[in-house]
Parts: structure tokens; C-alpha cells; sequence
């Protein structure tokens, strides 16, 4: 199991992000070359895709909290603010159209 863990750690890091059909190419001139066998492969692939689905969602909450971080400090409003002062104004504007 160490053995196919430094064989996949050789592969690299962009493939950990690459698509299944990728790392299956990958790993299949492993087998060709007799460094995996062919059991040892589907594992790997299936091991390399579930990192790279990991690797993918830790990004994108990364990059979704960042963003989030920056239009805090650009003091831009957000749509819960929109929609609050929608609300706001739909109330005022129907206060205004009630006869009294």
C-alpha cells in the first residue's frame, strides 16, 4: 500500500486535480510499464479522483470565503442588503398608497 501511495504521489500534484479520464491514461502507462498492476490501478484512480474532488471543494470554500472577505472590505452591498431594502421600500410604498 506505501508502494502505491509514493507511485501516486509521483504522478503529482496536477493530477490529483485532472479528470478521472486523465488519471486513468496515467495510471494505465504505469500497468504498461509494470511499475502497477492493474488491481493496484483502479484503486489509484479511485483514490486520485476522490483527492482531487476533496482538493476541488477546499478551493472552492477558499476562494468563495476570499471573495467574501474582499466585498466586506469594498463595504459593497449584499443581496440579503438589497433584498432588506426591498422590502423597506415595497412597506413605505404601500404605507404611502393606503388611503386614509
Amino acid at each position: 500500500m506505501k508502494n502505491m501511495i509514493k507511485k501516486g504521489m509521483a504522478l503529482g500534484l496536477g493530477l490529483v486535480v485532472a479528470s478521472k479520464e486523465q488519471a486513468e491514461k496515467m495510471v494505465d502507462e504505469l500497468v504498461k510499464k509494470g511499475e502497477l498492476s492493474r488491481e493496484e490501478s483502479k484503486e489509484l484512480v479511485d483514490q486520485l479522483v476522490q483527492k482531487g474532488n476533496e482538493t476541488q471543494k477546499e478551493l472552492d470554500q477558499m476562494v468563495s470565503k476570499r471573495i467574501k472577505e474582499l466585498f466586506g472590505e469594498l463595504n459593497l452591498a449584499s443581496k440579503d442588503d438589497i433584498k432588506r431594502l426591498e422590502q423597506r421600500l415595497d412597506q413605505l410604498e404601500n404605507r404611502e398608497n393606503k388611503p386614509d
